[in-house]
């Protein structure tokens, strides 16, 4: 949540302010077929920065997010908390931090930020960033811990930081967005980190308290933030942020993602690339698409009760980017989105980006008839008791059943809490699942068709989630903490066509049952969205032979010169960013309808071990010298990646604002496309898509141009001119675009 910008510090001494419940305490869930808009948090907050989210045992799903002020024009509040039945209704609970439970080392003016929330042995631990602390003159950021038996607080920090200032003095590295993360054998996780000093893991207590152990940097020091980490079908998926979070209408901001064996990486990309490496990997999950909403970034993630997973993240919508002023704090409501998993990869909506019409919501409802978090009215010889974390629950003791359940696949979750054995029956007779959560032999063990599979079960106190899932022949089940796609026991069997008839969900056992779910398995789309295509050609350019006659220079540079090769192009310490810009450009009129522009390039740009800032190649469009995006391949400090910048006048005074979206890693030598749509309000879209072999394409962010302008498409290079280097350009291609329906965004 850094930018690469001073981003304001909220004063700590601000006034609270606890905003008008839009939601009631008797929300209902969700059932299938209910919708909602994004943003979630319109109802209460025009800002929701930085979202956490997790079930209480109560039944609640609570949303956590940065301190900033909640509407235009009010107080700063010291990290917000929300909550909801069923994502449609909230209710703001209030503040975090108060001038009664601030950290005693944090300075009076330091900022509290990026809060993310676990349950770990009975207890609900919150991280989060301090931006400044007592321990040393200047910024010197840190994660802070804090407990709390209720996921609404109060919350009572630790006396000192959990991950202390790190770096040299006076130049303190970047040590913020913390998350926590639980291993199938048990042990905690935290994660944090930014571009001034990349991702880092650490071992923590089992308290979640301390820190264990040797960090070990797994993001790249320049290129990601935010991070989270979750379990899935046997990997480990670091997903983490990358570009300015908060630059108003230029934030490029999105979410990539890598995946390991370990939690501890390497994290490497669907092109196996490492993201921690000069050229960084990391595959795009959540990315700009076109409509309303720019710069999705900074995530969670929860999983409703179908097992369908959904991101939780924030987005400025473009043309409303702040929330008082120009240049002040960024608008970043809170947005969710389903998560679809493709191949063994993430991404939203199956690829089609961040949605801005009604969508199908979470589903927090139940086959049979019990309200989730009162289960005792929907379990046969259950009581209804009332525990402290869990409100009212039901006790068993013995065997409990539901109504019968319709024959077929079906998930089953549930919070338990006992010392005791307990046994999850699904179907009857020859023809039905069992699950044994057994915390005095410490197993978790799973067994159907004739077979039987065991995992450990690590020790834990309080409450645990249970996850019982027959899902096209594939049984899963599973044990966490707290849901959040982290187990701390798992166990798959694949049992063919095995199906389940017709009856009850038994559960045998003694000690406490909520928030029980019984839904079908959410199905999921399998085929991404598909991408822009080239079609019918309109023109080539073989740059090595003369230019045809619709090209034309602006700073025309008589050291770019066509050769054998291609044209060749000196770079020199020259940028289109700024007031009237520099450098050449070489551009030509774009066709109308829609289309695509290539182009191939060659630029070396060296090892992250040596410092080229900011030279680039690449294609651009080019409406004025202040108001034009760019892709290109380009050298930033230590990574070398693929960057679409923008830059445009904001504000009433005009002032220029540049941001940029990460597309990818680069190459030597590289293929690019913008494709380019106009919507059905006027505006001009173009999405930037790249190749390291001209055949197989990621495409990346869209840039919007207002209706009724007319933007120039070519080439450009420049951004220092030491090392010397010259970008070769070899070919440009125009195309017209074949998109089929629903390429564009929705």
């Amino acid at each position: 949540m850094f930018s690469r910008v001073t981003r304001s510090i909220l004063a700590a001494t601000a006034a609270i302010a606890i905003v008008a419940a839009c939601g009631v305490s008797g929300a209902q869930a969700a059932a299938p077929g209910d919708t909602y808009s994004n943003p979630v948090s319109q109802s209460f907050a025009d800002t929701y920065a930085d979202p956490a989210i997790i079930q209480g045992k109560d039944g609640w799903w609570y949303a956590y997010a940065t301190a900033d002020p909640l509407r235009s024009g009010g107080p700063s509040v010291i990290g917000h908390i929300t909550r909801t039945r069923d994502f449609s209704s909230w209710e703001y609970v209030g503040p975090i931090f108060t001038s009664a439970n601030r950290p005693s080392w944090a300075t009076r003016t330091a900022g509290l930020w990026a809060p993310d929330v676990r349950y770990i042995n009975g207890k609900y631990v919150m991280y989060f960033t301090v931006t400044d602390t007592t321990l040393n003159p200047g910024n010197d950021n840190a994660i802070g811990v804090a407990t709390a038996d209720s996921p609404a607080g109060p919350w009572v920090p630790t006396d000192q930081p959990l991950v202390a200032p790190r770096g040299p003095k006076g130049d303190y590295y970047w040590t913020i967005d913390p998350a926590g993360f639980t291993d199938t054998d048990g042990n905690q996780y935290l994660y944090w980190g930014s571009y001034y000093g990349g991702v880092w893991v650490t071992r923590v207590s089992k308290d979640g308290l301390t820190t264990t152990g040797e960090p070990k940097q797994v993001g790249h020091w320049d290129r990601y933030e935010g991070s989270y980490v979750v379990e899935h079908d046997g990997w480990y998926y670091l997903m983490a942020s990358s570009a300015n979070c908060c630059a108003g209408p230029a934030t490029g901001y999105s979410v990539f993602v890598g995946r390991s064996t370990s939690p501890m990486g390497p994290f490497v990309d669907r092109e196996g690339r490492d993201m921690n490496a000069s050229v960084t990997g990391g595959t795009i999950l959540a990315t700009q698409n076109g409509n309303r909403w720019i710069g999705a970034g900074h995530n969670a993630m929860m999983t409703d009760a179908q097992g369908r997973d959904f991101l939780v993240y924030h987005a400025i919508p473009k043309d409303n980017a702040w929330l008082n002023e120009p240049f002040g704090i960024n608008r970043r409501p809170m947005l969710i989105d389903k998560i679809d998993w493709i191949d063994g990869w993430p991404v939203i909506n199956a690829g089609f980006g961040p949605s801005d019409t009604p969508m199908p919501g979470p589903v927090t409802t139940s086959l049979v008839r019990a309200t989730p978090w009162e289960p005792a009215n929907g379990l046969h010889r259950a009581k209804a008791v009332t525990d402290p974390q869990g409100g009212v629950s039901a006790r068993i003791d013995g065997r409990v059943s539901t109504e019968q359940i319709p024959a077929g696949d079906v998930r089953v979750r549930f919070d338990l809490k006992s010392e005791q054995p307990a046994t999850v029956f699904l179907g009857e007779k020859n023809r039905q699942i069992k699950v044994w959560v057994d915390p005095m032999a410490g197993t978790l063990t799973a067994s159907a068709n004739g077979r039987t599979v065991t995992d450990v079960l690590p020790a834990a106190e309080g409450w645990r989630t249970v996850a019982v899932e027959l899902d096209k022949g594939r049984l899963t089940a599973y044990v966490s903490s707290e849901d959040l796609a982290d187990p701390s026991a798992i166990v798959r069997m694949d049992l063919g066509d095995f199906e389940l008839p017709a009856a009850p969900l038994r559960i045998n056992g003694n000690g406490l049952v909520d928030n029980l779910t019984v839904a079908r398995p959410a199905v999921e789309d399998t085929v991404p969205s598909p991408q822009p295509k080239p079609g019918t050609v309109l023109l080539t350019q073989d740059f090595s032979k003369p230019l045809d006659s619709g090209w034309s220079w602006i700073r025309p540079d008589s050291s770019i010169r066509t050769s054998p090769q291609g044209l060749t192009w000196p770079l020199k310490g020259v940028d289109l960013t700024g007031t009237g810009g520099s450098g050449a450009l070489l551009l030509r009129d774009a066709p109308s309808g829609d289309w695509i522009a290539e182009t191939k390039f060659t630029l070396d740009l060296g090892s992250g071990t040596n410092n080229r800032n900011f030279q680039q190649a690449g294609l651009v469009v080019w409406r004025n010298d202040d108001d034009f995006a760019r892709l290109g391949s380009v050298s930033i400090w230590g990574t070398r990646t693929v960057e679409y910048g923008r830059e445009l006048a904001a504000g009433s005074d005009g002032r220029l604002i540049y941001g940029g979206a990460i597309i990818g890693a680069n190459a030597s030598t590289m293929w690019m496309r913008i494709a380019h749509h106009r919507d059905a309000a006027g505006d001009l879209l173009y999405r930037a898509g790249i190749s390291t072999d001209g055949v197989h394409w990621i495409w990346g962010a869209t840039w919007t141009f207002p209706a009724g302008s007319t933007p120039r498409i070519g080439i450009y290079a420049g951004g220092g001119a030491s090392p010397a280097a010259n970008a070769v350009f070899h070919s440009f291609t125009l195309s017209e675009a074949q998109s089929a329906p629903g390429t564009w965004p929705r």
